[in-house]
Order: C-alpha cells, then sequence, then structure tokens
C-alpha cells in the first residue's frame, strides 16, 4: 500500500468515527450518572448486536404519562421498533420527529414506533422527576405521539441492560419476538424507512 492510500484510510477511518459521534452518545456521557444497578434488576440477557428470536415476555410497563402498556402492545402490529433513548442525548432528541413520522406514515403498514425513556430512573429503579418532566416536555416539543415508556422493574425482562451507545433500536414482532439486529445511533427518516421496509420483507418472507 502507497503512503497516500494509507493516508487517504486514515482520513476515511477518522470521517466514519466523527460521523459515529455525531449520531450517537455513549452512556458515560450521562449527565446525572444514571447507570443501572443490575443487582436491583431481573436480568435474562444483555442487549446484543444481533438476538433474533428472543422474546421480550410478559411485562407491565407505564409511559411517562401513567398510561399502562404490557406485552399486548405489539399484537396489532406486524412490526414495532423500539427506540431507546436518553434526555441528554442530542442525536436521540434530534431524531424523535422522524420517528414520529414513521409512526403516522407507516401506520397503514402495520409498523409501529414505541420509545423507552432511560434516565428517567436512578441506580435504584426510582423515577427521577425532573427527568420524567424533561421527558414530558420533550415528547410536547418533538410532537412525539408515539408512546414513550419508563422501564419496569426488569427492563423488560433484561432487554434493556447492557446497552453502551444510546440511541439504540430494534424490532419485534406482533408476538414481542425480537428480529432482525439492533440498530445504534441515530438516523434520518428515509434511512429508517429502508430499514423497516427491509425487516418487514424479511418477515414475509419467514412466515
Amino acid at each position: 500500500m502507497t503512503f497516500k492510500n494509507k493516508k487517504s484510510n486514515k482520513i476515511l477511518i477518522a470521517g466514519m468515527l466523527w460521523l459515529t459521534a455525531l449520531s450517537a452518545c455513549t452512556s458515560t456521557e450521562s449527565s446525572n450518572n444514571n447507570n443501572i444497578d443490575k443487582n436491583n434488576v431481573s436480568v435474562n440477557e444483555s442487549l446484543q448486536s444481533d438476538f433474533t428470536g428472543t422474546s421480550l415476555g410478559k411485562f407491565t410497563i407505564k409511559d411517562i404519562n401513567g398510561k399502562q402498556y404490557n406485552q399486548d402492545m405489539f399484537k396489532d402490529y406486524d412490526l414495532t421498533m423500539i427506540n431507546i433513548f436518553t434526555t441528554w442525548c442530542s442525536p436521540c432528541v434530534a431524531e424523535i420527529p422522524d420517528l414520529e413520522k414513521i409512526h403516522t406514515t407507516m401506520a397503514e403498514q402495520k409498523v409501529n414506533v414505541v420509545g423507552v425513556v432511560l434516565d428517567v430512573l436512578d441506580e435504584k429503579g426510582n423515577i427521577i422527576q425532573e427527568y420524567l418532566e424533561k421527558a414530558q416536555s420533550l415528547a410536547k416539543q418533538t410532537g412525539a405521539t408515539y408512546p414513550i415508556l419508563i422501564p419496569d422493574s426488569t427492563y423488560m425482562n433484561g432487554q434493556l441492560i447492557g446497552i453502551e451507545a444510546i440511541p439504540e433500536s430494534f424490532f419485534v414482532d406482533k408476538n414481542g419476538n425480537i428480529v432482525g439486529e439492533t440498530y445504534s445511533g441515530s438516523r434520518d427518516f428515509e434511512d429508517w424507512k429502508k430499514l423497516i421496509e427491509d425487516n418487514l420483507a424479511d418477515l414475509k418472507r419467514d412466515n
């Protein structure tokens, strides 16, 4: 490899790292040091890059406005996107309008979006009122009408544990089974739409 090619590769790698930094936040960036105490959580398995076939199981969970949900929230949709984020992560917040667009424009294709905000809870699983109010305010400011959930005591049976970069998103089918891969970093509407359509096509082919 020539010096010129080496230099070009270094520039390319640096650019890729810079783009990654713009689209995702690491867990160490939390302004309130919101680390999950795993001793207080019932954990089945940490979130992996590809965990197709894993079920979220049964759970009871509330959104930021106190409305209660369970695993039946998935049954009316062929595919549900679960987007995990925090209020302090700028790329997370910036993509919420695009996720809302997915929620409204792809509903006829039986696609839904669900947010999960992690930093509303402290390390012992207690709600931090300041961050709850911030999440509620963000939902209003960004126009999000899809459910934004607060993790339950099991963190969705352990599937919300082990996240190192946010936002992080994955998909489940109508039975709550995880399909496809986990996606780290934010994306715009067109990128998410393409990924969702690909996942829908895979579901139809497998069924």
